[in-house]
């Protein structure tokens, strides 16, 4: 088995976001130098990389995703020996690094863009999409921006627009341009030989805008960008050859791993975007997106698997830098039996899992007052979304002062409940959450069939419940989740007359399987393997 782990197919990804991580120099905004510092507890977590959100230097426009320098570290997060030092440290555990790249805009404090804005001769001019006005001053079409408002910008000094997806401190890149092509695919070679394991690519699928700027048609909405229909200012053709392009690059490197944000797009256009000179993965969010619902997840988990086929790998996440966190949407108190239970969904599934720092020992969201709002979206549509801060407050450590994530006030408050929800407390504690996907992960990287084999599901199980067979050669093991607060027979059937060894369960007590039954205790998850097979 050691020689066949391959550790983005096989293992598992932890997001972390750097400023909320560890922070090592006490100035309250996490750092690399912290990061290094807890790389041995993510090793004994059981990961196999890490996903570092944007660590370049930044205006904070849109907190590291307005990159004014992508061959640098934010002086905030550290210096490149830091990186370096992180690098050499992370290999030497067995935990790969991957970094996020943000393609489709830069800062506006971007040397490229400032010189762009210089004048229309400059040589950067072609690299964003600067344009005239229509007659009479209008944009150049009806392209809106994600954050609110006109998409276009207007610079009174070349007295043109330029186009911004996001903020206005975010102008697009023109990927038309030859130059701008050649210039991101040397940043991606810069960090490969830096010993970087693989990338995240933000927003992917928005590169490219269609040639002639055609208006976008309208349809039912609240907000302007809400009310396009969005086909002419993301997946375009052109996407193809570039990730080609993209693709033998990271090639010819061994191991590398390219995932891609599927920005607006479903599951279809995610699973479009993948393959051999493709991307090895791009984000479904679907699965995140469900309610508390064994059928959702069911129906979620088989249109993801019948769209990628046996030859593509799929992978799931919970949690992200975006999205309120897993253990605010699904629960209402502080019992995590509910997160015990996705837990064990998530790492058992054929694919690979995505982590959030902090999900393991089931973090929730901050509440913050309007004037503590500090994410744009946050700030332009309060009260109507909060913004993304909520899930970005630091890391639960200790019950120590400001949850040993720092020595100073933190960039973010911390959440009340860190004097009990702490990594420190659940450590101690057998039977903790964090315990429990120690446990789950141990589980999953000794049997094959939980991160090599087929998924196959179980169906007639009763409403609320799930459950899926994983099964690589000799090795098989029965995975089986009640979403109910009451109680849920299974009737397996005579295939499950043989004898199934139980392996963990979500809740003290084994379980076991009866002439093909099994009972479920309500939120109970449980795993079984087979012997004398």
């Amino acid at each position: 088995m050691k020689n066949d782990w391959l550790w983005w197919r096989d293992g598992i990804i932890y997001q972390i976001y750097p400023r909320s991580f560890a922070d090592s120099n006490g100035d309250g905004i996490g750092d690399l130098p912290g990061i290094t510092s807890r790389l041995d507890y993510l090793a004994d977590l059981g990961v196999d990389a890490i996903w570092l959100s944007p660590i370049y230097p930044s205006p904070d426009a849109d907190f590291g995703y307005d990159v004014s320098d992508y061959y640098a570290i934010d002086p905030r997060f550290g210096t490149l020996d830091d990186f370096d030092a992180l690098i050499q440290a992370a290999h030497e555990r067995g935990i790969h690094v991957i970094l996020d790249m943000v393609f489709n805009h830069t800062s506006d404090q971007h040397p490229k863009f400032i010189q762009s804005r210089s004048s229309r001769e400059n040589p950067y001019h072609d690299w964003y999409f600067w344009r005239d006005p229509l007659p009479g001053g209008a944009p150049p079409n009806n392209w809106a921006s994600v954050f609110g408002g006109g998409g276009w910008e207007y610079d009174p000094h070349l007295k043109q627009y330029y186009f911004h997806m996001f903020v206005r401190q975010q102008p697009d890149l023109n990927w038309r341009s030859s130059a701008v092509r050649q210039a991101v695919l040397n940043v991606m070679r810069y960090w490969l030989e830096k010993g970087v394991d693989g990338f995240r690519l933000d927003v992917f699928n928005a590169y490219f805008k269609d040639e002639q700027l055609q208006n976008n048609p309208p349809k039912p909405g609240i907000r302007p960008f809400d009310m396009q229909k969005h086909i002419h200012d993301i997946d375009q053709p052109e996407m193809l050859p570039l990730l080609s392009e993209m693709r033998a690059l990271l090639d010819g490197y061994p191991e590398r791993y390219f995932i891609g944000e599927t920005f607006l797009s479903g599951a279809e256009k995610a699973a479009f975007y993948t393959g051999p000179d493709r991307l090895h993965a791009a984000f479904n969010f679907d699965f995140l997106k469900n309610r508390w619902s064994a059928r959702g997840f069911q129906q979620t988990i088989h249109r993801w698997e019948t769209l990628l086929g046996p030859d593509r790998y799929p992978n799931y996440v919970l949690n992200n830098h975006d999205t309120p966190r897993s253990a605010t949407r699904y629960t209402w108190s502080e019992d995590d039996q509910r997160l015990k239970l996705l837990a064990v969904m998530l790492l058992t599934l054929r694919g690979t899992p995505f982590m959030y720092y902090g999900e393991e020992i089931g973090m929730r969201d901050i509440s913050l007052r309007r004037d503590q709002i500090l994410d744009p979206v946050g700030k332009r549509y309060y009260p109507f979304h909060k913004g993304r801060d909520g899930c970005r407050a630091p890391m639960q450590w200790t019950d120590m002062p400001n949850a040993g994530f720092s020595s100073a006030a933190p960039w973010l408050p911390i959440h009340p409940d860190y004097t009990q929800r702490n990594v420190a407390a659940q450590t101690a504690d057998d039977a903790s959450l964090l315990n429990f996907y120690k446990k789950v992960i141990a589980l999953r990287r000794k049997h094959p069939a939980l991160h090599r084999g087929t998924y196959l599901p179980i169906a007639g199980t009763p409403f609320q419940s799930m459950a899926y067979l994983r099964q690589h050669g000799k090795d098989h093991v029965m995975v089986a989740l009640n979403f109910s607060d009451r109680p849920a027979d299974l009737h397996l059937g005579s295939a499950f007359w043989g004898h199934w060894k139980p392996l963990l369960s979500s809740i003290a007590g084994e379980n076991q399987i009866e002439a093909g039954n099994l009972h479920l205790r309500p939120l109970e998850a449980c795993l079984f393997q087979e012997v004398n097979k």
